[in-house]
Order: structure tokens, then sequence, then C-alpha cells
């Protein structure tokens, strides 16, 4: 059995953090202050809220003003626009974030009434259309997160994407569809597949390097995968059922002790047996989601330094 190899996000969100140091100092003597972000919570959604303190605690440890303005469930959706508004046109924030998702009463178009009424220029979670169409044009500076966080750690670590196979599991606006156009940028040969896609297993099979992001606990199994194939895990699932924790790890697994005093575990949306196939593989946790947080904290200082021009 080949060994694989561990892609550890926590590593590279460090050293992209780290790179960032001396363009806070750049962006803080050209303004007067530090690069500042707005992040918007409305509701009570416990993952939401665990998301917003690992992005407000990054964003103080990267040297950033980070300002957090918590919103009720039950705020109307007018009100949070008349909020993205105000960070719009205030001068002390550079970037502006709305934590997804938003509560259900809003309505299911209310995301996208967001992400039109956030300044472009301030979207640091790139998903404004007019990023996602600069995206389309290879000419973005501000790019969907996640994965442009897939993108630093495939350069970071050294694996070449040109030239090779890439397949991405999930159309999402979020992750894959963006995540397939900065593949294609980087000339690799990219296909998108989703819960159409016929013999999913098969057309996965063919990839040099696989993008797993569907939100379903372990849905890739070593039937998805080529031998010696990179596996890129954006999912992240809480599981609690104990036959599938017995099943995926060996008995002294670190994982099982974890399950065993939560009585839940987070997981991907690759089968962690897939190692007994891959060349390299993200863990989760500690894989895809720091790198998301960093990037982040990037794009906010990549919009203070174009205020700072």
């Amino acid at each position: 059995m080949s060994q694989c190899r561990v892609l550890d996000g926590v590593v590279v969100a460090k050293a992209i953090r780290d790179d960032l140091a001396d363009r806070v100092t750049a962006v803080r003597l050209a303004l007067g202050r530090p690069p500042a972000l707005g992040i918007i919570l409305v509701g009570d959604d416990p993952a939401s809220a665990v998301y917003v303190r690992g992005k407000v605690k990054s964003g103080a440890d990267s040297g950033l003003t980070v300002d957090l303005i918590r919103l009720p469930a039950s705020t109307p959706l007018e009100a949070v626009l008349a909020e993205v508004r105000r960070l719009n046109a205030s001068p002390i924030h550079d970037a502006i974030l709305v934590q997804s998702p938003l509560p259900a009463a809003m309505g299911p178009h209310a995301e996208t009434t967001v992400f039109e009424t956030i300044d472009p220029a301030k979207d640091a979670d790139g998903f404004s259309p007019v990023n996602v169409g600069r995206l389309v044009q290879n000419r973005a500076t501000l790019r969907s997160c996640t994965p442009a966080g897939v993108m630093e750690m495939l350069k970071r670590s050294d694996i070449a994407v040109a030239g090779r196979r890439a397949v991405v599991i999930g159309r999402s606006d979020i992750v894959g569809k963006p995540m397939a156009l900065m593949l294609l940028h980087a000339n690799a040969t990219v296909t998108i597949c989703h819960s159409r896609t016929a013999d999913l297993p098969a057309v996965a099979r063919e990839a040099d390097l696989l993008v797993v992001a569907i939100g379903r606990a372990g849905f890739v199994t070593r039937d998805f995968v080529k031998p010696g194939a990179v596996v890129i895990d954006v999912g992240m699932n809480q599981l609690t059922d104990a036959a599938t924790v017995e099943a995926w790890y060996p008995p002294e697994s670190k994982r099982r002790a974890t399950f065993a005093k939560n009585g839940s575990l987070l997981v991907g949306d690759v089968d962690p047996r897939v190692e007994e196939v891959a060349g390299a593989l993200t863990p989760v946790p500690g894989g895809v989601g720091p790198l998301t947080i960093a990037m982040l904290m990037n794009n906010t200082v990549v919009a203070a330094e174009s205020r700072a021009r």
C-alpha cells in the first residue's frame, strides 16, 4: 500500500497569514489604521457561531480590525440590507461578510439579494455577481475563499495542476463552480460532476485531482479514486452513527476516542479509507477549513490595499 500524503491545512493557513504581516503594516502606514472587516451574523445557528468565532480570532491574530454585528433571527431582510449599505459607505471598513446561511424566514433568495447589495470592492467572500463575472474572465482580485484556499494549498504543497485531469464533485456557487474555474485558469482539464452525473465513480476515477464538495458524509469511497490521485475534501458534516465510525476508523484511532467523548464527529465528504489508494488527501478537520479563513483575511487585506492606493 502506498503512503498517502496528508495535506495539512493548518500549516498552510499559518504560512498564508504570516505572508500578510508586511502587507498589513503597509496598509496601516497608508491608511492610518489596519485593514478592517465587518461581519454580519443573523440569528443563532450554532455552526455559524463557531465559524464566525474562528474568523474574528483569525482576524485579530493577523492584526486586522474585525467588527462583528449580531442581529436577531427575527430581523427582516431589509434591515440586513440596510446594515450592508451602512458598511458599504463606511470609510473605516474595507471588507464585508454576511455569514451564511441566513434564517429561512428571510426567503429563498435572501442570500442572493445580499450578495448583490455588497459593494464588489468590499466583497470579502467573492460572491458578488461582479466578482464572479471577473473570476470567469480570470481577472478577479476578490475570489471565493474556499476554492482560493485550495489553490494556495496545491501551490504551496508543490502539487502540479497544469495539464492534469481535475474532477470537481459539486456545483454550488460557493465552492463547486468557482473551484472549477480556478482549476481551469490554472490549465487543468476540468469536469464538474453532480447528482445527475451518470456513473459518477467512473468519472471521478479519471481524476488526477479530485475535489469533493457535496455535503454528504463519506460519500466518496475508494471506488471513486484513481490510485495516487490527490483528493481535496471540502465537506464538513456531523457524524452521529457509531457503526459508521467503527467501520471507518481502527480501534486505536483518536477519532474513535473523540466520538466516544462527544457522541458526534466532524467528518468530510470523503470516506477516510480513501487514504489506502490516494496519493494525497486533506483531513477533516484541519484540511480546507483553516484555508478558507486565511483567504478571507487575504481578501480583506487586498480590499484595504486597493483603498490605500
